[in-house]
C-alpha cells in the first residue's frame, strides 16, 4: 500500500477513490458485533458514483483469518479488511487518508466481495 496524507474529505456529493484507506471515526453507541474503536476503512465503492455517502469496509488487526478477509499492510502492520461489514458512511466521518491499496490488494478485496455477496 502506498501512503499519502491530506485533510478531511469534501462535503456531500464527493468523489471517492476505490482502494483508498482512511482513518475511520467510530460511531457512537456501537452494539452487537459492529466494529468499534479507532480503525481504518477501505473505500469499496465505484469511483464512478459521486454519492453523499461512501461504501467502506472497516479493518481489524485482531480479526480471525478467513477467506473473505483479505490481508493488507497498513503502517507496517498486517490488518484484515472486513468486507462482511461493508457500511455506508458520510465522508465527514472519514479522517486523514492513510494510503491506497496496491493493485493485488484491490484484486483480493474484489474476490472477497464476490464471495461475501455471492456475485
Amino acid at each position: 500500500m502506498t501512503s499519502r496524507r491530506h485533510g478531511p474529505c469534501s462535503p456531500i456529493w464527493s468523489r471517492c477513490v476505490r482502494g483508498e484507506v482512511y482513518r475511520l471515526r467510530a460511531p457512537r453507541n456501537v452494539t452487537g458485533h459492529e466494529q468499534q474503536g479507532s480503525r481504518y476503512a477501505v473505500v469499496v465503492q465505484s469511483n464512478a458514483l459521486p454519492l453523499s455517502t461512501w461504501l467502506v469496509a472497516p479493518t481489524s488487526t485482531s480479526a480471525r483469518a478467513a477467506s473473505f478477509r483479505p490481508e493488507i499492510e497498513l503502517n507496517g502492520r498486517t490488518t484484515r479488511v472486513l468486507v462482511e461489514q461493508i457500511t455506508a458512511v458520510d465522508p465527514q466521518r472519514l479522517g486523514d487518508l492513510a494510503g491506497r491499496l496496491a493493485l493485488h490488494e484491490i484484486a483480493e478485496v474484489n474476490e472477497a466481495l464476490r464471495r461475501v455477496l455471492d456475485i
